[in-house]
C-alpha cells in the first residue's frame, strides 16, 4: 500500500509545471534537486525523492499535498492505509451489495450521470484501459447514455466499489438510500436490505435523521453485543450449559443474519428455562403447554404473580413480566420461521429480532436468578428456640 502511495504521490508530484517540482519537493520534506531533472521527466524526479524516504515520511508528504490541492486517488489510497485497523467490509458483503442493483436503478429522482458525478470526479479520472475515452465521463456517456451497453454492476465494479475505501463506501451507500435519490417505501426498504448485508462485516445503515420529514442514513459500527450479553451468558452457562446456554448463544448469533429464526429461539429459551425449573421444582407440565401456561405454572411456583404481592410497585412489574411473555409469544407467531410465512406476513427484521432476544434472555435470567435464590433460602435451617433446661431437684 505504501508502494502504491509512492507511485501516486508521484503522479500528483508530476501534475505541476516542471519548473515547479523541486520547490513542491522541498515543501514536502522530499530530496532538493535541479530543475533541469525535472524538465527531463517530473514523474521520476519525484519518485527518485520518495524512493529514499521513510513511510512514515511518503504519508506525511501526501497528506501536505493534499492540504494545498485535491486528488481523489491520493486521498483514497491515505484513507485505507488509516482504515487498517478497522473492520473491513469483504469483497463478498461488496459484491451481494452491488446485485442488489441488478433489477434496480442508482437513482430514480435524479440522473445516474448525476448521482455518480456527486460522488467521484469522474470528469477529472482517466477511463478505464483499453478504453479511447479521455475522461471517465466520457467513457460512462459513451456506453450508459450513447449506447446502453454498461449494467449497473459493471458501472459500480468499475468505479471500483470492489476495492474502493471503506468511507467511499459508506459515502454510496448513504447516497443510495438518500430521500433526493428515491422515496418511500423503496428507499426504505433498500435501506433495509443494505443494513442486513453489512450487519455481517460489523456495520449498520441507520437512520442518521430526517429532511423534509424523510429519512436519511448512514453507515455506522455495529454493536456485537450488549453489555447484558455476557451477564446474561454466564447466568445461563452456570444453570445449563447444555441445552439452555446453547439456545440463548444461537440466538444471539442470529440476531442479525438470521431475525425470523432468532425469534423462534428466544422463546423457545424461555420454554426450556420454564421446564427446567418446574422440572426441578417437582412440578409436573405436557409438551402441548405453550408459553404463556409454562409461565403461569412457574409463577405460582416462584409467587411471581401480581396477587402474590401487596405492594402496588412490584404488582405492575410483575404484571409487565407477565405481559412480555406473553408478547414473545405473539411476537413469534406473526414474525419468526415457526410457521408459513404467507404472501402478506410481515418480515422480521434484525431489530426485532435484537429486542425479542433481548427480551427473553433478560427474563430467563430473572427466572433463573429467582429460582436460585429460593433455594437458597430453603436451604438455610431455620433457627430453634433455646431449650429451657429445668435445674435439677
Amino acid at each position: 500500500m505504501i508502494n502504491e502511495l509512492r507511485n501516486l504521490l508521484a503522479s500528483a508530484i508530476a501534475d505541476v509545471k516542471a519548473y515547479d517540482v523541486p520547490a513542491l519537493c522541498r515543501r514536502l520534506n522530499l530530496g532538493d534537486g535541479e530543475e533541469q531533472e525535472a524538465f527531463a521527466s517530473k514523474y521520476k524526479y519525484a519518485q527518485r525523492r520518495l524512493a529514499d524516504v521513510s513511510a512514515d515520511q511518503v504519508v506525511a508528504s501526501a497528506r501536505q499535498l493534499l492540504s494545498e490541492q485535491e486528488h481523489f486517488k491520493l486521498v483514497e489510497q491515505l484513507t485505507k492505509i488509516d482504515e487498517l485497523n478497522g473492520s473491513p467490509v469483504t469483497t463478498l458483503t461488496r459484491r451481494r451489495l452491488i446485485t442488489l442493483f441488478d433489477h434496480l436503478p442508482l437513482a430514480r429522482e435524479i440522473e445516474d450521470m448525476d448521482f455518480i458525478r456527486g460522488l467521484w470526479p469522474i470528469a477529472s479520472l482517466r477511463a478505464p484501459h483499453p478504453s479511447t475515452e479521455a475522461t471517465f465521463e466520457d467513457y460512462l456517456h459513451r456506453h450508459t447514455v450513447r449506447n446502453d451497453d454498461l449494467s449497473n454492476r459493471d458501472v459500480l465494479e468499475a468505479l471500483g466499489v470492489l476495492t474502493c475505501s471503506r468511507a467511499q463506501l459508506f459515502k454510496l451507500l448513504a447516497a443510495l438510500t438518500s430521500p433526493e435519490v428515491r422515496s418511500a417505501p423503496e428507499q426504505v426498504e433498500l435501506a433495509e436490505k443494505i443494513d442486513a448485508l453489512l450487519r455481517h462485516d460489523g456495520y449498520t445503515l441507520s437512520q442518521a435523521g430526517r429532511i423534509s420529514g424523510s429519512p436519511f442514513y448512514a453507515v455506522r459500527p455495529f454493536p456485537t453485543g450488549s453489555p447484558a450479553d455476557e451477564s446474561i451468558s454466564a447466568t445461563l452457562a452456570a444453570f445449563d450449559p447444555t441445552q439452555v446456554h446453547a439456545r440463548w448463544t444461537m440466538a444471539l448469533e442470529r440476531r442479525a443474519s438470521e431475525p425470523a429464526g432468532a425469534i423462534t429461539l428466544a422463546r423457545t429459551l424461555l420454554e426450556d428455562v420454564c421446564k427446567w425449573i418446574l422440572d426441578q421444582a417437582g412440578e409436573t407440565w405436557h409438551e402441548a403447554d405453550d408459553l404463556p401456561v409454562l409461565y403461569r405454572k412457574l409463577a405460582k411456583v416462584l409467587k411471581l404473580a401480581p396477587d402474590d404481592h401487596t405492594e402496588q410497585v412490584f404488582k405492575q412489574i410483575l404484571g409487565s413480566c407477565q405481559s412480555v411473555v406473553e408478547s414473545l409469544g405473539a411476537l413469534r407467531n406473526k414474525l419468526s420461521d415457526a410457521h408459513s410465512p404467507g404472501p402478506k406476513r410481515a418480515r422480521p427484521q434484525a431489530r426485532h429480532a435484537e429486542l425479542a432476544v433481548n427480551l427473553a434472555g433478560a427474563m430467563a435470567t430473572f427466572l433463573v436468578a429467582t429460582w436460585e435464590a429460593r433455594q437458597t433460602v430453603q436451604a438455610v435451617p431455620r433457627s430453634t428456640s433455646p431449650t429451657l433446661i429445668e435445674p435439677k431437684q
